[in-house]
């Protein structure tokens, strides 16, 4: 495969996704233009989890060939998107006294504030998981907030707030022996909302702040950010295979048939319109339910001012922004995207996450940054490298 040329995989419980990119044409936002997608129908998993390697390989194997047969290249190594209900985020603060005798912070000091958020971690979100990144939000040096890196300034004590996002262990390597299995070597892997976000949401959105709600078959993840950088992470194994499921049971029809219902490729007066959206909306209301939940618990319910935005597969729902505005009182639109060429276009946010993956990977063998926010994604750039290599022979 070219040097130019930089491919991601999304392996969601309905469909794996892959995007094949062409490095040496960029956009004024800095993104790759897409020359191949393939798309495949997912098998063997659950809530994302991997319960048939082989299942899983041969779904990937099928959106790769795809993906290649439009693009006229074959694939080698590509990067992989992370995601399912074993992907979580902890905020943790901590704090240390300065060692030098003048009190000059110093990047020791830094290095061993990060290893004291990490052994202040709750024993409960640690076990059995692995940090992917971790993402300073906060620096304090004797309890004045720090604007910027507090390196050389001086100070007794310096305290962090750090955002650590953690996956369970046997889910990432599974993962990875999937795409291996398939003949592809991972590159790299990174967190699948956050992938999306490179794509779905502007600068000024992640600056002023924001949630983007990837609605997918089985789980809805949740990604906030504000001041340009990532500040909390969830997903709820809830998606719109329940809506799916809901549809079937209340108005009596087979699996097959309530899905195009819900997708609106079935209309008329077959079914009673007012008990369809009166099931729709009740699933919507415990999505949004959860969303909220999270919202308040990290204090940013009804202050983000960007709002809300929908992506995922659950986004096409009729008037689901709608009910997202009235939910959780924040402005609300549903994703899009718009890239590639006559041989890879779309604009469905569905492929948010393949096509991030993408962005990411031209940057970080680059060592470059999409927007300001670079200290932050050096760091986590870091963090992924010396976490991804724990899985190699």
């Amino acid at each position: 495969m070219a040097r130019n040329i930089i491919t991601g995989i999304d392996v969601g419980t309905n469909f794996t996704k892959v995007i094949i990119a062409d490095t040496r044409e960029l956009n004024e936002r800095g993104m790759p233009k897409a020359i191949g997608a393939g798309v495949a129908e997912s098998r063997g998993l659950r809530h994302g989890y991997v319960t048939n390697i082989r299942d899983v390989a041969e779904s990937v194997r099928r959106a790769v060939k795809a993906a290649e047969d439009k693009a006229g290249v074959k694939v080698k190594k590509a990067f992989l998107g992370i995601g399912g209900i074993g992907l979580s985020s902890v905020t943790v603060s901590s704090s240390i006294i300065t060692s030098r005798a003048d009190a000059e912070i110093t990047q020791l000091d830094l290095d061993k504030l990060r290893e004291q958020c990490e052994k202040d971690m709750p024993r409960h979100q640690s076990a059995n998981r692995r940090i992917i990144y971790d993402i300073p939000l906060q620096y304090k040096i004797d309890g004045a907030a720090a604007l910027s890196s507090p390196l050389g300034q001086t100070a007794n004590k310096i305290e962090l707030k750090t955002l650590f996002i953690t996956c369970l262990d046997h889910h990432v390597a599974d993962l990875i022996a999937v795409v291996n299995e398939a003949g592809i070597e991972v590159e790299d892997v990174m967190a699948a909302p956050l992938a999306a976000g490179f794509v779905t949401l502007s600068k000024s959105q992640k600056v002023a702040g924001c949630v983007l709600a990837n609605i997918g078959a089985e789980t809805v993840s949740v990604a906030v950010f504000e001041n340009n950088i990532p500040t909390s992470l969830e997903v709820f194994p809830i998606g719109s295979t329940d809506i799916t499921n809901d549809i079937a049971l209340g108005l009596k029809v087979p699996l097959e048939e309530a899905e195009q219902i819900k997708i609106g490729a079935i209309t008329g007066s077959t079914f009673p319109r007012k008990k369809l959206e009166e099931i729709i909306t009740a699933r919507l209301s415990d999505i949004f339910e959860l969303i909220e939940v999270h919202l308040k618990k990290i204090g940013r319910n009804g202050l983000l001012p960007a709002g809300i935005v929908i992506t995922g597969g659950g986004s096409g729902l009729n008037s689901i922004d709608i009910m997202a505005k009235a939910a959780l009182k924040l402005p609300s639109r549903i994703g899009s995207i718009g890239v590639g060429d006559g041989k890879a276009s779309f604009k469905d946010a569905t492929w948010a996450v393949a096509y991030g993956l993408c962005i990411w990977g031209i940057h970080a063998e680059e060592g470059t940054q999409i927007d300001a926010s670079q200290e932050a994604f050096k760091k986590l750039w870091r963090a992924t490298v010396r976490w991804f290599k724990q899985f190699l022979p």
